[in-house]
């Protein structure tokens, strides 16, 4: 399994306005207690859904097939749940375009591949707007280019250098990066008496 390149996201996008949205609003603590990920994705922003009803994005049909998701800033504050961008990616959403992001939200969606790059205040009101206004107006997230643009609308992005060129080279994947060169990790694993079963000199597991 080769390490996954990222260097452009393209989709529809989900415009979810407001700052300071932390990871319980996201996903509600209550929804923590299975040992997988699996299903998180269908209890996204789950209480705000509930308390706006049809007047949240998530609920809006147009938005179902969204990749990307506009938002405010420092979104993902709060608690550190990793919970949080998990259940954005598995609901389909490949990257997260905002004002700012809680430091560790931003490293647990780097983890998974789902950048999370900035934008002006002004210009995320102008992509949010538009996403609103149109639907169906399709977006690119560029990380070479370091802009996002749609429906004749193009704005600059920022990224922090290392997490840029990880998704550029692949390297955000350790687990990928892992299996690419797994004889490697075999011989390492040899020389580790805690892997290896050594248990002294004459004595093996």
């Amino acid at each position: 399994m080769a390490a996954e390149k990222i260097v452009r996201v393209a989709g529809t996008a989900l415009p979810v306005r407001g700052n300071d949205i932390d990871t319980d609003r996201i996903i509600p603590a209550r929804f923590l207690r299975s040992v997988s990920f699996e299903g998180l994705e269908q209890h996204l922003f789950e209480d705000d859904r509930a308390q706006a009803g049809d007047a949240h994005p998530l609920s809006n049909p147009s938005y179902a097939g969204a990749t990307l998701l506009f938002v405010n800033a420092n979104f993902g504050c709060g608690s550190s749940r990793e919970h949080a961008p998990q259940a954005i990616r598995r609901r389909g959403i490949r990257a997260v375009v905002g004002e700012s992001f809680s430091e560790i939200f931003f490293g647990n969606a780097v983890a998974l591949g789902m950048p999370c790059p900035t934008v002006a205040a002004a210009d995320a009101s102008r992509l949010m707007d538009l996403a609103e206004r149109v639907p169906s107006t399709e977006f690119v997230l560029d990380l070479r280019e370091m802009t996002v643009a749609g429906g004749g609308l193009t704005v600059a992005v920022t990224l922090p250098n290392a997490a840029r060129e990880g998704f550029l080279d692949g390297s955000w994947d350790a687990t990928g990066q892992l299996l690419e060169d797994f004889d490697e990790v075999r011989a390492v694993a040899s020389r580790l008496p805690y892997i290896s079963g050594w248990r002294g000199p004459g004595v093996r597991a």
